[in-house]
């Protein structure tokens, strides 16, 4: 393949509208904002898609900037190895490194997980997510997902009422699997009684219950429930630290920078014996796509956010309920 070919910046900011609303413990939303990176060499397109965080002080203004500053770079032949050093882990790194790998494969006319010297990919199922409210809608919510094998349930109110949602949805979900998302809304005060609550609920993972920078204090209890980090969790610098505060890390490649660190990261976790959970961000499939080929192997699955969307691209995943097949040439990789 003729990899020398000086590459074409495109970027587009996109909003799409969420069915509903979208509510963790640090606020709501109504769209999903994505940053989708076009490389072009004339013949092949290659893309990839980002969400800014605003948790990381990610704006879409301020990852488009630091998407166009590598312009003159792609140009000159910037690939995805040099990539990995030219850029910080983030949004706007993952949205290069994905249409790099995209880019390549439709150069070599061989599928990304073929480049990536990894095994054909096959579906896998993934959580499907039960935003935070009172704990009669997130019951009412969940009655009309209970046939689905996985939930993933918003935790992280400041009224102290996170044991009675999840008693609640526990009640209209009784054969499901739990898993729970605090999103850093715990406390030292509430963390023992939150957490028997879950144990009681039978629930199997709680994601990043404290603040990061504050959850030292999971070193030194017994945890009745799995905890994983997600936001304590960036990139490969930040795996170590977690080893015995944690039990599992959530690799998402908006914060790992791309695919390319995200499956470095799933490797070192399993060295450290961290479970790996591979999540996303609320998107589009272009963005999704890429961590189907991360998650398998994953323990824990959270790819469900074309599901939330009133409306995804064309083409994009295909999903059998809470079954996502890998992606067609045609969407990425």
């Amino acid at each position: 393949m003729d990899t020398h070919r000086p590459l074409t910046l495109t970027l587009a900011v996109e909003r799409w509208p969420i069915t509903g609303h979208f509510t963790i413990s640090r606020g709501a939303k109504t769209e999903a904002t994505v940053v989708v990176a076009g490389l072009a060499d004339g013949v092949h397109l290659g893309r990839g898609e980002c969400v800014p965080y605003a948790r990381y002080n990610e704006t879409a203004d301020s990852v488009c900037a630091q998407i166009e500053a590598m312009r003159s770079r792609l140009a000159d032949g910037l690939d995805r190895v040099t990539l990995q050093t030219a850029m910080p882990p983030g949004a706007a790194r993952n949205a290069l490194d994905c249409a790099l790998w995209d880019l390549d494969a439709k150069r070599s006319g061989q599928p990304v997980h073929t480049l990536a010297g990894l095994a054909a990919p096959h579906p896998v199922t993934t959580a499907f997510t039960i935003s935070l409210a009172s704990a009669q809608d997130m019951a009412q919510a969940t009655a009309k997902a209970a046939a689905r094998p996985l939930l993933k349930i918003k935790l992280g109110g400041n009224d102290g009422d996170d044991p009675a949602r999840i008693a609640a949805v526990r009640a209209a979900a009784p054969f499901a699997s739990l898993i729970v998302d605090a999103n850093e809304g715990w406390d030292a005060h509430n963390l023992s009684a939150n957490m028997a609550a879950c144990a009681q609920a039978g629930v199997e993972l709680i994601e990043q219950p404290l603040p990061d920078g504050r959850d030292d204090i999971l070193a030194g209890m017994q945890r009745p429930v799995c905890v994983c980090a997600d936001e304590s969790a960036h990139d490969l610098t930040s795996l170590p630290r977690l080893v015995g505060r944690y039990d599992a890390v959530n690799v998402k490649l908006d914060k790992a920078g791309g695919l390319t660190e995200a499956l470095a990261m799933i490797a070192q976790a399993k060295q450290l014996g961290l479970i790996v959970m591979v999540g996303s961000m609320v998107s589009t499939s272009l963005a999704t796509a890429p961590a189907v080929l991360a998650a398998q192997g994953a323990r824990y699955v959270d790819l469900d956010g074309p599901l939330l969307l009133a409306k995804d691209r064309i083409p994009g995943l295909e999903y059998d309920d809470s079954l996502v097949s890998p992606p067609q040439p045609a969407l990425w990789g």
